[in-house]
């Protein structure tokens, strides 16, 4: 098993799963026949028993196979749209960290869909495929603000050394609008992953 092997296996655990372009985007762009030579690795990734398709779509997704997904699971709409997020994020600058739902704290508590470090700044990401209401969101953000003011965030190894602990940024990124004032961290939301 090669390094590209590696990083997609490593990849695919990460998004839990990602559609064949994806990948070629990813790991492939730089050869003459990226798709070809995409198709020919992952079908040796199947064969080995490394990864699974999904094959009753126009594209091919592909998963872990230490991950159990059923081919009609609600989560991977979610589970694209984070990866489109990431792709986006690309597109300006590729993030030093993309965590996908990462567990900073009990559940319950706050749960971003990412948390990234991308253009020197984390973030914590919720990616959004329909429109909360109003309450929702509050709640959402609510508990954001109590995990702020516990202060659980300051110990994180990404934190600078010798500085004055940073809260992350939260992006909510998707359909809605929402109000995204009056709270003691950096609160923002857009339509799409692409900040110039």
């Amino acid at each position: 098993m090669n390094e590209r092997d590696k990083a997609i296996l490593s990849d695919l655990k990460r998004f839990r799963v990602m559609r064949r372009d994806d990948i070629c985007k990813i790991h492939f762009s730089n050869l003459k026949q990226p798709v070809k030579a995409c198709n020919n690795v992952l079908k040796r990734l199947r064969r080995d028993g490394y990864v699974h398709a999904i094959t009753d779509r126009n594209q091919y997704f592909y998963h872990h196979a230490e991950q159990q997904l059923k081919k009609d699971s609600a989560k991977i709409p979610h589970f694209l749209a984070i990866l489109d997020v990431y792709l986006k994020l690309c597109e300006v600058e590729v993030p030093r960290v993309f965590d996908v739902e990462p567990k900073l704290s009990d559940k319950g508590t706050v749960e971003p869909d990412v948390f990234c470090i991308w253009r020197k700044a984390p973030f914590y990401i919720e990616v959004q495929r329909t429109n909360y209401s109003a309450k929702v969101f509050k709640t959402k953000m609510d508990r954001y603000e109590t995990f702020f003011y516990g202060e659980e965030w300051h110990n994180e190894k990404w934190q600078p050394k010798n500085n004055k602990p940073v809260f992350p940024r939260v992006w909510v990124i998707g359909e809605g609008r929402y109000d995204v004032t009056g709270r003691p961290f950096h609160l923002m939301s857009t339509k799409e992953a692409k900040l110039n």
